[in-house]
């Protein structure tokens, strides 16, 4: 899906896909996910050890990674292997740390979004 730069009446409904995207990449732990695929498929076991979280955890931010299409698992015996599903993902990944780069503090320093406002604490229900 192409993101337009102009506003169309309804421009709500185009955008769902882009911001289901970028709602997916917004838990930090996701992102850990994403960018350790970088480096190859990894195993949901493997990842516990590493992030220091519980199976049922990392398993269900994989559910949610799968569910949004940007990765995929392969069978081998009794273990899943999951990887990347687009390449694109990661030079999405890379231009976006040009864009902080780019913005210093701007970000994190967001009062609704960035480090220590309210809209950076996730809830149960929406960190999925």
């Amino acid at each position: 899906m192409a993101i337009q730069f102009e506003v169309p009446a309804d421009s709500c409904g185009q955008l769902d896909p882009a911001a289901a995207l970028f709602h997916s990449l917004s838990d930090p732990t996701r992102l850990s996910i994403v960018k350790r695929m970088a480096g190859g498929e990894v195993r949901v076991g493997d990842l516990t050890g590493e992030l220091g979280l519980a199976q049922s955890t990392v398993s269900a931010h994989m559910a949610c990674l799968r569910d949004c299409g940007l990765v995929q698992g392969r069978v081998q015996g009794r273990s899943v292997y999951y990887s990347l599903s687009r390449p694109e993902l990661m030079d999405m990944l890379a231009q976006a740390e040009v864009l902080l780069a780019a913005t210093g503090n701007a970000v994190s320093l967001c009062p609704n979004y960035g480090t220590g406002s309210a809209g950076a604490v996730l809830t149960k229900e929406n960190a999925r």
